[in-house]
């Protein structure tokens, strides 16, 4: 039983790392990603679509990315859903390529963008620590309900503490890789 408290915590904690890792792969550094366009929605026949299931996106070079739609009639309404999007980038069209250059990072930009991946690492710290919490509240469920001994307690309080702090320092590891990656020039 506290075995399984203790997995399902590792689990948790680790779908915070993943949740963050995903959260970065959105932000903006000075190279072409795929992954910048995830998010971005395209009207298609009334409904919202994501972009990669009504276009093919390739990251062209180092500082651009190609986006050809499978229907010719689709490129106005891509380039509208690119500019409507969060994301600054002006789209280039020839034909039925729609081209996105990514724009050079000013340094005043990359500061920015540190601030808010440290922000989104802070959130992704306060969720871990909210795991943490729902599993000692279990933990004290179970010794008043004389389910576990409070020896047993007590080493789970530890292990479910050792592996919050295991999963804080691999969130702040994520966070020193994508900082060194948004200020390198």
């Amino acid at each position: 039983m506290l075995e399984d408290l203790k997995k399902d915590a590792a689990e948790r904690m680790a779908k915070c790392v993943t949740a963050l890792k995903g959260e970065f792969k959105r932000m903006r550094t000075g190279r072409a990603s795929t992954a910048l366009l995830e998010h971005v929605k395209v009207e298609y026949y009334g409904s919202e679509m994501p972009l990669a299931q009504v276009a093919n996106v390739i990251v062209e070079d180092a500082r651009t990315l190609a986006v050809t739609p499978w229907d010719k009639s689709m490129v106005p309404v891509i380039e509208k859903a690119i500019l409507k999007s969060d994301l600054g980038l002006t789209p280039n069209t020839a034909g039925a390529v729609i081209r996105l250059p990514m724009p050079a990072l000013t340094e005043e930009r990359r500061r920015e963008l540190v601030k808010a991946a440290k922000h989104e690492t802070e959130n992704a710290r306060v969720a871990v620590r909210n795991v943490r919490r729902d599993v000692m509240n279990d933990l004290k469920e179970m010794l008043k309900e004389k389910l576990v001994s409070q020896d047993d307690e007590k080493r789970a309080h530890e292990e479910v503490q050792k592996l919050t702090d295991r999963y804080i320092a691999e969130l702040d590891g994520v966070l020193a890789e994508k900082e060194k990656d948004l200020l390198h020039v």
